[in-house]
C-alpha cells in the first residue's frame, strides 16, 4: 500500500511493468479521478482513502452511492471477489493483506451519522446566493441583510435568524436604502421562498448549531492513522445544489482555519470531491473565480484537493491545470462531442512513445487505468497503462448495524446530537419589536389619560362661567387654573414624543379659542 516516499497505485499489465505511485511530498498538488460510470472510479477512491490514513493523512469524502462505508471494516477472503483480487495482486506484484481503517460517519440529516452543522454566518452570502439561485439584485439584498446584522449585533445561525432578518430588513427599507441600496419588496420576498424551498431540502439541520469544527475531522488516532471521514450523501443527491455548497463551503473553511505549512513531507489533509461536475454546472464566474482561488492557495496549508468526475472536460481548464496527480478511467466515444472530450482528455498527459494515449483510454477495462504522478521536482510523470491494486478494505456497503456501532464508537455524537438554540437575530428581533409593542400601549394609554383630563377641564370651564357669580367665578377660575397648571405639567411631560407633539398641536389651538 506504501512504499518507501508515496502510495502504491498499481502496476502494468501485459508487457507494461512500470509500477505507478503517488509521492506523498506532492500529494498536496491536487488530483483527478475521471472516468464513465462503472470503469473503477469508486475503487481508486478507495484505495487512496487507504493509503493516505495508513500514511497518518486525515481524509474527507464523500459516499454517493454507500459503497465507501466498507472503509469501516476489513475485507475478506471470503469474498466473491478474493480470486480477482489475488490475481490482480500477483500480476502487479503486490502483496495483497485485508484491514479496516479508522472512520466517522458524517450526516447533515442525522440520520446515518454525526450531524454536521454550519452556521448562516459561516456559510456567508456568495455561497447561500449560489445555493438558492439568486440573481444579481438578490444577491445585493442578501449583502445588505448581512451587514445590517453585523452591524446591529445580530447573529445570524440558522434559517429563522435570516428570514426574520429580512423581514426587519424589508420593513426598514427606506432608511437602509439611503445608506446601501435599494431594497425592494420583490427581492425580499423573492429570497424568503428561496429560503422556504432550501428548509424543504433539509437547510434547517445544516444550519443550526453546534457548528462543526474542523478539528474532529483531522483527527490522528494513537497508532498514527488518519481518520477518514465519510459523509453520507446518498440522500444529500437529490439537492444537488445543497451538496455542492456544502462541500464548497467545507473547502473554504479549511483554507481559512488551517495555518501556512509550505511543502511539507507529506500532506496535513486530503480532500475528495466525488460528483465535481455539480459544483460547476451553471455556476457564475464570481464562484468559479473562488475555487480557482481556494484549489491554487489551499496547497500552501498542506491541503491536497481531488476532483471525481466522469470527464475531465466537466473541470474548468484554469483549475484543471492545477491538477498534477491524475487517473483517468475508461471513456466512452460514442457521439462526435465525446470523441472531441476524449482527444481534450489525451492531450492533458505527457505521452509515452509505447502507446497512444487516446487509443489506451477507450480501451481500458475496468479497474485499468491511464495514470500520471507528479516526479521529482514537480514534473509531471510519462502517461502509463495502469492496473489498479485491490483495496484492503470491504468493497461495497455495510450493514445498519455496523455503521451504528462506527458512528457509537467515534464518540462524536457526545458533541453534536443535540441542537442547541441559543440567543441570535430571531430572539434579539423578536425582543425588539415586543420592546416597541409595549412603548406603544404605553403611550396610547398616556394619550387617552390626557384626554380625559381636556374633557373635564373644559367641562369644568363651562360650569364656572354659565351659572354663577363673581366670586364663584373668582373660586372656579382658580380651581380651573389647578387643572390646568396640572394638565400643563401633564403635556410637558409628553412634548418628548410623537404622540404628545400631536396632541399638543391639537389641544392648544382649541384652548387658545376657548378664552
Amino acid at each position: 500500500m506504501l512504499t518507501e516516499n508515496g502510495i502504491f497505485v498499481g502496476g502494468g499489465g501485459e508487457g507494461y511493468t512500470t509500477p505507478q505511485e503517488l509521492l506523498l511530498k506532492y500529494g498536496n498538488r491536487h488530483g483527478l479521478i475521471a472516468g464513465a460510470t462503472g470503469t473503477g472510479k469508486t475503487v481508486t477512491l478507495q484505495i487512496l482513502a487507504e493509503a493516505f490514513s495508513a500514511a497518518g493523512v486525515p481524509v474527507f469524502l464523500s459516499d454517493v452511492k454507500g459503497d465507501l462505508a466498507g472503509l469501516a471494516m476489513s475485507g475478506s477472503s471470503e469474498s466473491k471477489l478474493h480470486d480477482a483480487f489475488v490475481k490482480r495482486s500477483q500480476t502487479i506484484g503486490y502483496t495483497l493483506s485485508y484491514g479496516a481503517f479508522p472512520v466517522a460517519f458524517w450526516d447533515i440529516f442525522g440520520e446515518q451519522g454525526t450531524p454536521v452543522r454550519t452556521t448562516v454566518t459561516e456559510m456567508g452570502p456568495l455561497l447561500l446566493s449560489r445555493l438558492m439561485g439568486l440573481s444579481d439584485a438578490q444577491e445585493g439584498v442578501l449583502n445588505i441583510a448581512f451587514r445590517v446584522a453585523d452591524e446591529e449585533g445580530l447573529p445570524l445561525l440558522d434559517l429563522k435568524d435570516l428570514q426574520a432578518m429580512l423581514v426587519w430588513v424589508g420593513e426598514h427599507a427606506a432608511e437602509i436604502g439611503l445608506r446601501y441600496g435599494n431594497v425592494s419588496p420583490a427581492s425580499v420576498g423573492s429570497i424568503q421562498r428561496q429560503l422556504l424551498v432550501l428548509e424543504n431540502q433539509g437547510g434547517t439541520r445544516l444550519f443550526a448549531e453546534p457548528a462543526l469544527e474542523i478539528a474532529d475531522m483531522m483527527r490522528l488516532l494513537p497508532d498514527g492513522r488518519g481518520q477518514v471521514n465519510i459523509l453520507a450523501a446518498d440522500k444529500l443527491m437529490n439537492s444537488p445544489r445543497l451538496y455542492a455548497t456544502f462541500l464548497l463551503w467545507l473547502l473554504s473553511e479549511l483554507f481559512e482555519e488551517l495555518p501556512e505549512v509550505g511543502d511539507p513531507d507529506k500532506p496535513k489533509f486530503v480532500f475528495f470531491f466525488d460528483e465535481a461536475h455539480l459544483l460547476f454546472d451553471d455556476a457564475p464566474k464570481a464562484l468559479i473565480d473562488k475555487v480557482e482561488q481556494v484549489a491554487r492557495l489551499i496547497r500552501s496549508k498542506g491541503v491536497g484537493v481531488y476532483f471525481i468526475t466522469q470527464n475531465p472536460a466537466d473541470v474548468p481548464d484554469d483549475i484543471l491545470g492545477q491538477l498534477g496527480n491524475r487517473v483517468q478511467h475508461a471513456l466512452r466515444a460514442f457521439t462526435a462531442k465525446d470523441q472531441k472530450d476524449l482527444a481534450r482528455a489525451a492531450e492533458n498527459y505527457r505521452p509515452n512513445p509505447r502507446f497512444d494515449t487516446e487509443t489506451a483510454i477507450k480501451e481500458v477495462g475496468t479497474g485499468e487505468a491511464v495514470t500520471s504522478f507528479l516526479e521529482a521536482k514537480g514534473v509531471p510523470g510519462m502517461v502509463e497503462r495502469t492496473l489498479v491494486r485491490p483495496p484492503a478494505s470491504r468493497l461495497g456497503p455495510i450493514t445498519p448495524e455496523e455503521r451504528k456501532a462506527v458512528i457509537s464508537a467515534s464518540g462524536l455524537g457526545f458533541k453534536y446530537d443535540t441542537v442547541i438554540d441559543r440567543d441570535s437575530a430571531f430572539e434579539r428581533l423578536q425582543a425588539r419589536s415586543t420592546q416597541a409593542a409595549e412603548a406603544a400601549a404605553a403611550a396610547e394609554a398616556e394619550e387617552e389619560k390626557m384626554k380625559a383630563e381636556l374633557r373635564e377641564l373644559k367641562q369644568a370651564r363651562r360650569y364656572d362661567g354659565g351659572e354663577v357669580g363673581r366670586s364663584t367665578s373668582r373660586r372656579s377660575t382658580t380651581r380651573s387654573d389647578s387643572l390646568a397648571t396640572a394638565f400643563g405639567k401633564s403635556l410637558v411631560r409628553q412634548l418628548g414624543t410623537k404622540t404628545g407633539q400631536a396632541i399638543v398641536r391639537g389641544v392648544l389651538g382649541s384652548l387658545f379659542k376657548s378664552r
